[in-house]
């Protein structure tokens, strides 16, 4: 061979080794770590709505979902620890005879999180706020669960701003104080504060009197007509269970029963480095917050439908709990249902058995059947 020729060959074969060598380098190099360094798509909430900031008082905005639809507005309220996207699945089925939005109040998800404003009447004026801001007027005020003292602070306050309320599984104390039952923990609440004013009054004897004459009177009848039966909370989920969102969503569905929509559970909580369920958004202070703004509310004049889950479905927490609390847990909250349905003539009161509390979840159909016949009642 060439010396010239030979060059040339062995700096093609040169070249050619060093970039084979190279490619191996770096397939070793990623292969290890080639699940985690694949691209993955951003998660993309699935419901069909425009989400909004709305301004309802100084600094404080709300987030507001808006699914579209036909016909006369309805406004969706949710839970206490839950967000608009509670209704994610849900609301969709509302918009071929209404045009559909959600309100996630202050403290949660989106929405800002002031230190003040958590009383039923503050939290109610946020709901009035938005539906000033967008025009809203007279829509169906759809609630669950603890949106009931919103309900029934628009509704006692302000009846002519809706055309009706619906109370999903949201008819318990903190909406409608029977006098006779009580609700055990307001009336504790109010107790405590008379005592400890009792004790820090330098002139305790006037505070004594309404002690001994009203307060300690009443709150002895509510000893008598309802006796605590806190449920104990059930095993929560499991490491596995709580590897993702989307576990977590097949949790609630394997111990629950209902599946719990999954930018709810992403709206709910702070994703970890590794995008796993982290803690709750939602400060410690604003739970404590909604419930010692809690009032007693008495006196509803509006157009009224409760779907009540009577008895409740337990779920899988029902083998942690004993016979007799079960017993002592649906005897009670039979008789807030029965005191609401006595007291608030207004109301149509549906119950539905063994359902989940998210009672729009577990009975999707039966719901959405009742707050349509109870809309259409409304029109005529």
């Amino acid at each position: 061979m060439h010396k010239g020729q030979w060059t040339c060959s062995m700096r093609r074969t040169s070249k050619a080794t060093v970039l084979v060598v190279l490619l191996c380098v770096v397939e070793l190099a990623i292969r290890p770590g080639m699940a985690e360094s694949q691209p993955t798509t951003p998660w993309r909430d699935p419901s069909p709505h425009v989400a909004r900031s709305v301004v309802v008082d100084t600094d404080v905005y709300l987030e507001v979902l808006d699914w579209g639809g036909k016909g006369p507005p309805l406004v969706l309220l949710a839970g206490l620890g839950n967000t608009a996207h509670i209704f994610d699945d849900f609301a969709p089925k509302l918009t071929a005879r209404h045009h559909v939005y959600g309100i996630t109040r202050r403290g949660f998800g989106t929405s800002s999180i002031p230190a003040t404003g958590y009383s039923a009447d503050r939290l109610g004026d946020d709901v009035l706020a938005v539906l000033s801001a967008l025009k809203i007027n007279r829509p169906l005020l759809v609630g669950h669960s603890l949106a009931g003292e919103e309900l029934s602070s628009i509704g006692s306050r302000f009846p002519n701003r809706v055309a009706g309320l619906v109370y999903m599984e949201a008819t318990y104390g903190y909406a409608y104080y029977d006098r006779v039952k009580g609700y055990l923990p307001m009336d504790v609440r109010e107790l405590r504060k008379e005592l400890d004013s009792l004790i820090r009054s330098p002139d305790p004897a006037k505070i004594t009197r309404d002690l001994l004459a009203k307060d300690l009177p009443a709150f002895e009848s509510v000893l008598r007509h309802q006796t605590p039966a806190p449920l104990p909370p059930g095993e929560g989920p499991s490491a596995a269970d709580s590897s993702s969102f989307g576990a977590l969503a097949d949790w609630f569905a394997k111990t629950r029963g209902i599946r719990i929509p999954e930018e709810e559970l992403r709206s709910q909580r702070v994703p970890t480095h590794d995008a796993h369920p982290g803690p709750l958004k939602t400060p410690a202070f604003v739970f404590e917050a909604i419930n010692d703004g809690q009032r007693k509310f008495t006196k509803l004049d509006v157009p009224i439908l409760a779907i009540c889950a009577v008895p409740i479905s337990l779920g899988a927490t029902k083998r942690t709990i004993s016979g007799s609390l079960i017993a002592t847990y649906e005897a009670n909250q039979a008789a807030q249902v029965d005191a609401f349905e006595r007291g608030v003539h207004s109301a149509r009161v549906v119950r539905i058995r063994d359902a989940d509390h998210y009672v729009f979840l577990s009975n999707e159909a039966e719901v959405i059947r009742d707050i349509e016949m109870f809309a259409e009642q409304l029109q005529r």
